[in-house]
């Protein structure tokens, strides 16, 4: 099994949103059309703070994260928030997961990041244990005020 991770471009967007779609149902949500083709759009645009890594293996996409970079008030550094990451089903327990978010602290390193940082569902055991194979919970709790 070839397994390369790399930046997305043009070319991806239709395996994108096949898994986008997968995504979307595994978390049994749903998103406008409109937040779909903006979001394709802002993770190709170089001057949007959202980007996309895709993970190839043997050449098909089977994964991606979507994040986006922002200031922090507590350190010096850019954080780097992983907003989105989804493993094709039939790619899941081969290493995809693992080599986005290893790429991610590789990205993280390379760029002088002060942080990276995420969150899953709590009842998410498989992403779960992935994580915690990467640094365990912070033990902070998320809130969230949904708006419009």
């Amino acid at each position: 099994m070839a397994l390369r991770v790399r930046a997305a471009t043009a070319s991806d967007e239709v395996r994108f949103l096949e898994l986008w779609a997968a995504y979307l149902a595994f978390y049994q949500a749903s998103v406008s059309p409109d937040i779909t083709r903006r979001t394709w759009a802002r993770a190709l645009d170089p001057k949007s703070a959202i980007f996309m890594r895709v993970a190839e293996v043997d050449g098909r996409m089977e994964g991606f994260a979507l994040c986006l970079t922002h200031e922090g008030t507590w350190t010096l550094g850019k954080h780097c928030y992983l907003e989105d990451l989804f493993v094709d089903a039939s790619q899941r327990g081969k290493g995809v997961g693992r080599a986005l978010v290893r790429d991610l602290v590789d990205l993280a390193n390379q760029n002088g990041w002060s942080r990276l940082y995420w969150h899953t569902a709590e009842s998410n055991a498989t992403a779960r244990a992935l994580y915690d194979s990467f640094v365990q919970s912070d033990g902070y709790v998320r809130y969230r005020i949904q708006f419009g």
